[in-house]
């Protein structure tokens, strides 16, 4: 069984090029149109944005580029749905013109968990940042790993284990946690070079309060085992905490503009002044800071 295999062609077996492309249309109003439409009476009756929506707001204007947009999951056994796109949106696009690598994760399809075809896709798009030289930015909305497949969905974690570790000091890779993280979906996270949650929706743990209560009988809420004001004050996996998710993802935009793409890439900006000798004498302020026409410099 493919992983791209149609759910509902126009037609069996579209054969003229006016059916293939009515096919494409049909494919697409399914995997984004409809999909985007179910997403978002969801997530905004929680106050939060779709995994599309948040996308958007991240990048420049018409620079998203999807990638597998179409993929499924292959598994058979226990009668789960098989949409398109497996739960992950991925693709490249432009900040401030400079290119970048996203993949979103879409809690309204099977809880954002990651799968084989879900793994397949990040992994691709970790691989494309590291052959173009670009930093990668994971918007991480997911409950772990997809029970129903199995070995094969943890198998995916030590992948992009392995990918986070020759990524680093090569490409930037920054997380956004955008809702509650659990297990496997909060490895990959504490492992990148910055991580910025959101104030009420964002949660990062291994395991969830009720597996606490169950194993060692001890109460505690979702916000004590790993609100964002526990990992920004106290674990320090936060580096940043966002009034909403908006101001998460401009604080990323203007982290950004600070980060060189790659190791190979020149400094964003320059300092023409030397500093002082003498401590006493002050330094003018003449560093330029990475404004966004700067930015936009390549």
């Amino acid at each position: 069984m493919s992983l791209q295999e149609p759910v509902s062609p126009v037609e069996e077996s579209p054969t003229s090029t006016a059916d293939r492309i009515a096919d494409l249309a049909a494919r697409h109003e399914e995997a984004v149109l409809l999909a985007e439409k179910k997403a978002a009476d969801r997530q905004h009756t929680k106050g939060k944005l779709t995994a599309r929506a948040r996308i958007d707001l991240l990048l420049d204007p018409g620079s998203f580029v999807e990638l597998d947009e179409f993929v499924r999951h292959r598994t058979v056994e226990g009668g789960i749905p098989r949409p398109y796109g497996d739960g992950v949106v991925t693709g490249h696009g432009t900040v401030d013109g400079r290119q970048v690598c996203v993949f979103s994760h879409d809690f309204t399809t099977l809880g954002g968990s990651m799968g084989e075809a879900f793994g397949s896709k990040v992994m691709k798009i970790y691989d494309f940042a590291m052959s173009v030289g670009c930093p990668v930015i994971g918007i991480n909305d997911s409950g772990g790993a997809r029970i129903q497949e199995g070995v094969r969905s943890i198998a995916y974690y030590t992948e992009l284990g392995v990918r986070n570790v020759h990524s680093s000091g090569v490409i930037p890779q920054i997380s956004l946690i955008m809702g509650p993280c659990a297990g496997g979906s909060v490895y990959s996270p504490a492992m990148t070079d910055f991580t910025v949650m959101v104030k009420d929706i964002s949660y990062m743990f291994v395991t969830g309060p009720e597996v606490v209560s169950a194993v060692t009988g001890e109460k505690v809420t979702a916000e004590q085992l790993g609100g964002p004001a526990v990992h920004a004050r106290v674990s320090g996996n936060a580096h940043y905490l966002g009034d909403d998710e908006q101001d998460a993802i401009s604080w990323v935009q203007t982290l950004l503009g600070y980060l060189p793409s790659n190791n190979l890439d020149t400094p964003r900006s320059t300092t023409t002044t030397a500093i002082p000798a003498s401590p006493d004498r002050t330094w003018p302020s003449t560093r330029s800071s990475p404004t966004a026409s700067s930015r936009c410099t390549t």
